[in-house]
């Protein structure tokens, strides 16, 4: 007989074996001492464990994974529970700020200590037609293509900063979120952004959700508008 005659019996036989069991579920009741007499390599070291603790290893590891699973759910909950509480006081501050200045400076502060923001910058290139702001550093320039860039967006954009950014934010910074600024969610085209910083590579990642990041732009739009009511939009 060949080796692969051999081969093709060995797997025949072992695929009888697992037909007849499946056939017999009352096999093992039948005949309890086998689950104690045979034996398995351990899958956790060396040696051998009986058929009956390899079930319950296999047991305990699967509900281990459900536990670390169920742990990371929970875990994932209590975080989006906590940020949605910060997105909450974040608006209510925006609607407390009474002037300009102070609104762009809480938006700042509150980036910095309530959402692990290195640095942050807001950029609307809607001229106001309010001369006594027209000057603030709200208002400058910005190439074309830069907002072309954020106007095309139809999400936050996280990761690295993109070569058309170059020239805003400090290089030091390893990672990025541009967020478009608009009149109101009917009216998705930006007339500015804002420019999250984090000196942490992972902070704003490039496969990160940005449904928190959108909803700070729309609050921060929101606010800019309310405040910049004669800008010519």
């Amino acid at each position: 007989m060949s080796i692969q005659q051999q081969t093709d019996d060995q797997a025949l036989s072992a695929e009888q074996v697992k037909s007849y069991l499946q056939s017999h579920p009352a096999f093992f009741e039948q005949h309890a001492k086998l689950l104690a007499e045979i034996t398995l390599p351990s899958p956790h070291g060396s040696g051998v464990i009986s058929l009956a603790e390899r079930q319950q290893l296999a047991q305990r590891d699967k509900i281990r994974a459900l536990e670390s699973l169920m742990e990371q759910m929970i875990a994932n909950a209590e975080e989006n529970e906590a940020t949605s509480v910060k997105v909450h006081q974040f608006c209510l501050s925006l609607l407390n700020q009474q002037s300009f200045s102070a609104l762009q400076k809480m938006i700042s502060e509150t980036l910095q200590t309530e959402f692990n923001v290195t640095q942050s910058l807001i950029r609307v290139w809607a001229k106001p037609s309010n001369s006594a702001i027209i000057n603030d550093a709200v208002f400058a320039s910005v190439s074309e293509t830069f907002s072309d860039w954020v106007i095309a967006l139809n999400q936050p954009h996280c990761g690295s900063k993109p070569e058309v950014a170059s020239d805003l934010m400090p290089d030091h910074l390893q990672s990025f979120a541009f967020i478009p600024l608009c009149k109101h969610m009917a009216d998705q085209h930006a007339f500015g952004v804002l420019i999250l910083g984090s000196d942490d590579a992972l902070r704003f990642k490039v496969d990160m959700g940005t449904h928190y990041l959108e909803r700070i732009g729309e609050l921060v739009g929101a606010a800019l508008i309310n405040h910049l009511f004669t800008l010519k939009l």
